[in-house]
């Protein structure tokens, strides 16, 4: 599949719109769940994504290969959040937290999965950028630590650190919201 959206890049570079919207359906969906988990504001994150589609077709002729086209443009994204929250003087730095029957078994565990699923959303809105992010690709967008380390730019190992305290600190945040109950 790499070698798929290496060959689009390369039509695009060449001004096929056709390869930018076969792009553009392989990777929306991702790259907005990305931006808005970062934003939190649907409208902005679909104004971000058109951005970073356009920045693709402005530069797709720059693309060297040295990464997966993937990570390429998640860092794409992942840059035009940050100036985002720069503009708006918004980056925070801190890891601080503050039964019946078969059919009602069925809606109660409904209940509890949406409810568990509505916390660990708030946990996960809690954490710093910096940790969001780390959490964002490496669960929800399936990426590799040396990924995700090459799309904040940061060391591999950072990216590993970040992991462990997110993880650590949305642990502690669940127990807090669901209870006390232990969360694995």
């Amino acid at each position: 599949m790499g070698d798929t959206h290496y060959l689009l890049i390369q039509q695009i570079a060449g001004g096929d719109k056709q390869a930018l919207a076969a792009l553009y359906r392989e990777f929306e969906r991702p790259v907005y769940r990305f931006i808005v988990s970062r934003l939190n504001d649907p409208h902005e994150a679909a104004d971000i994504l058109h951005d970073v589609f356009m920045d693709i077709w402005r530069v797709a002729a720059s693309f060297e290969g040295r990464s997966q086209v993937r990570t390429w443009i998640f860092g794409i994204a992942y840059r035009k959040v940050i100036d985002v929250h720069r503009k708006r003087g918004r980056m925070f730095v801190t890891d601080d937290i503050p039964e019946t029957g078969d059919v009602q078994d069925a809606a109660d565990a409904g209940y509890a999965a949406q409810q568990e699923a509505e916390h660990l959303r708030i946990c996960v809105a809690e954490l710093s950028d910096d940790h969001r992010v780390a959490i964002s690709l490496a669960f929800y967008e399936d990426m590799t630590c040396a990924q995700i380390s090459e799309i904040a730019g940061v060391p591999e190992g950072t990216i590993k650190s970040r992991l462990h305290h997110a993880k650590k600190l949305l642990m502690h945040c669940l127990s807090g919201r669901i209870g006390g109950r232990a969360v694995a």
